[in-house]
């Protein structure tokens, strides 16, 4: 096997990503801390074609270096919106038929291997603060709870993985094609 240098992986530039059809996800963050978790969440809404991200509460806002350092140019690309209070946007995603999914641990979650989407139907998934997790004011405004099974002794990710984790999860039962 031959690795593949960067000029073969045949890549949209940002026009392109702008026309493509984005996969029908929203990636809502609440009051993210570490810079370097928004960008590599800008990055992984890229790789999937994310259709938005919703900055809320103390999460930082592109043009950011420490953003910049892990979104390596995601943030020019993924269509993103600043906004302060993660409720208002629950509720305008909600008008709009959207289905909001908190990530976090509760009673009642659905575990994420366990979780199906609906076809043809689009998903905001809320991912919050790396200590306080997701508020209980968004988890009962959400659809449900999704939950990402763990075995060790920590039972809690870092936002970035479990974003990653949760969109590919999403994104391959979606049975998208690009």
């Amino acid at each position: 096997m031959r690795k593949l240098a960067n000029a073969e992986l045949d890549r949209k530039n940002i026009e392109e990503f702008k026309q493509a059809k984005k996969t029908p996800i929203i990636v809502i963050l609440d009051d993210i801390r570490s810079l370097h978790n928004i960008g590599s969440v800008f990055r992984t809404s890229d790789a999937f074609l994310i259709e938005k991200i919703y900055l809320c509460g103390i999460t930082a806002t592109p043009p950011n270096k420490e953003i910049h350092k892990t979104a390596l140019g995601a943030t020019e690309t993924v269509t993103w919106e600043y906004a302060k209070d993660v409720v208002e946007v629950i509720k305008q995603l909600r008008a709009e038929n959207i289905q909001i999914w908190s990530i976090e641990q509760t009673e009642n979650s659905v575990m994420l291997d366990d979780f199906r989407p609906i076809s043809n139907t689009k998903y905001a998934l809320i991912f919050g603060n790396e200590v306080k997790g997701v508020s209980q004011e968004a988890i009962d405004l959400s659809n449900g709870v999704i939950e990402i099974p763990q075995l060790g002794s920590k039972h809690s990710l870092n936002i970035s993985v479990s974003a990653g984790i949760v969109i590919w999860d999403l994104f391959q039962k979606l049975k998208i094609v690009v």
